[in-house]
């Protein structure tokens, strides 16, 4: 039987002739003062609040302590602070600096109507759990779980955020499309081995625009990697379009997205497309002098070399015509590794070599975004018995990251953390220690004299007071 511990007091090694004692008697005291930043973000974007959105409340108004907002708001916050599991809310309903976030009145909760519920400003873990399994036809009759969700709101809401955030139209945009896998562990809905990663795994698709989340669709991991990427660009092309009727569209991906039906579809709705192509023997073939070639010129140099060539390749059954395909003939110390991509940009503005180094290679960046989201954001926090709250979870995960993002283009812009990942943001800006005194009119947070980024908090600071928030689609 595990022992209880009550000890108030905690010694430790002496400090010379100093004694070192330790006691959680500081009062009000935070670790993610921080946030606030986020909080001024939200209020320049309104990202939390048109994601609230997305969802239909069939509680009870005369009985609700938490809006949807409010529960929404606690547990993306809770993502971007680093709490990865609705189990470190039971202990984060205590923090005031939380509540503030969240936009309590009381971040006390000393008002609270329940005497068990006083002190404890915010919802527990059941009460979030309840928003992440609720059933898809729950309604006012329903017992418990009475929050439902508006998928097609919620893919209708990244889009939306993705236009709100550019000034004016840009004249060009590249759509990165990407599968990964996301580990499971358990017996989840919708499990499956997946050969290529050896493991169970669900297998989402993202679509990215640069920075910008567009789509984050969990999928099972029993299908190609392209299954349902002509919907999701069809819906997200035609939002774009009636905003920016203008604007060029490059759809790029890897072979795994090299498939007649997307290609098709670009083709028809004038869409252009830089795509991965898995190499065969006909491939390889067409490019074997440029190969040689490669080879001469990294025997004579010691150095990788590649040459590039463009040509017109059709697949013997799967294709419906002919295609510009641009060949890497590269040789390295370990030897050839030919590479091919296939494209709809014409050879005149777009050469072969650019084409591949600059309009393919580009790519790269959407996975650094991935890992981004997973790794630090949580994604593959996919431990839910079913598709739809684990579905959920990506999504908050997916705002989590878009609040973050926002906050870096509109705060971080021209500071040296202008790039940072989303875990550096947090470790040096949002993780700040600070005492909350709460009064009847102020609510007073002393942060920490010792954080070493004060001067950059202050520019982010008044670099996100001095913009006005973003204008939102009708």
């Amino acid at each position: 039987m595990a022992t209880e511990c009550n000890q108030n007091v905690f010694e430790f090694h002496a400090l010379g002739v100093r004694e070192v004692e330790a006691r959680f008697d500081g009062g009000r005291i935070t670790s993610d003062a921080g946030g606030l930043l986020l909080r001024e973000t939200e209020r320049l974007t309104g990202i939390l609040h048109q994601f609230s959105g997305c969802f239909r409340d069939h509680r009870d108004p005369d009985l609700i302590e938490h809006t949807v907002e409010e529960l929404i708001g606690q547990r993306v916050y809770g993502l971007a602070l680093g709490y990865e599991d609705l189990n470190d809310h039971d202990e984060l309903r205590h923090d005031p600096m939380l509540a503030v976030l969240v936009g309590k009145e009381d971040p006390t909760g000393h008002t609270r109507p329940r005497a068990r519920d006083r002190g404890k400003a915010l919802a527990g873990k059941s009460t979030l759990n309840r928003l992440e399994l609720t059933p898809v036809g729950a309604d006012a009759d329903s017992r418990y779980k009475k929050i439902t969700v508006n998928s097609q709101a919620v893919d209708r809401f990244f889009v939306d955020i993705f236009l709100q955030s550019f000034p004016k139209p840009p004249t060009r945009i590249v759509l990165d499309l990407d599968a990964t896998d996301d580990p499971i562990h358990g017996r989840q809905l919708g499990r499956f081995f997946h050969g290529y990663y050896k493991n169970y795994c669900y297998l989402p698709l993202y679509i990215f625009c640069g920075e910008h989340l567009l789509c984050a669709r969990l999928r099972p991991s029993d299908i190609d990697a392209s299954k349902g990427s002509v919907k999701e660009l069809a819906r997200i092309v035609s939002a774009i379009r009636a905003a920016w009727p203008e604007v060029q569209i490059v759809v790029r991906g890897d072979s795994g997205f090299c498939r007649e039906p997307i290609m098709h579809w670009c083709e028809k709705n004038h869409v252009d497309y830089v795509l991965g192509l898995a190499k065969n023997d006909r491939l390889t073939q067409e490019i074997a002098a440029k190969l040689r070639q490669a080879e001469a010129r990294f025997k004579e140099t010691g150095r990788p070399a590649r040459v590039f060539k463009d040509f017109l390749y059709q697949t013997r059954e799967s294709w419906s015509r002919p295609r510009r395909v641009v060949g890497k003939a590269e040789h390295l110390s370990k030897g050839a590794n030919p590479r091919f991509v296939v494209t709809s940009l014409s050879a005149e503005n777009y050469p072969a070599q650019t084409l591949y180094e600059v309009e393919y290679c580009g790519r790269g960046d959407m996975e650094n975004r991935i890992k981004e989201q997973q790794l630090y954001l949580f994604a593959d926090r996919t431990s839910a018995a079913t598709m739809r709250a684990n579905q959920l979870r990506l999504w908050l995960s997916s705002v989590a990251y878009t609040l973050l993002l926002a906050l870096r283009r509109l705060g971080l812009k021209g500071t040296a953390m202008a790039q940072a990942r989303c875990d550096t943001i947090r470790l040096k800006l949002l993780k700040i220690g600070a005492m909350i005194r709460v009064t009847v009119r102020r609510v007073w947070i002393s942060l920490s004299e010792s954080c070493p980024y004060q001067s950059l908090f202050a520019r982010i600071y008044q670099q996100l007071r001095r913009q006005v928030p973003v204008p939102r689609r009708c």
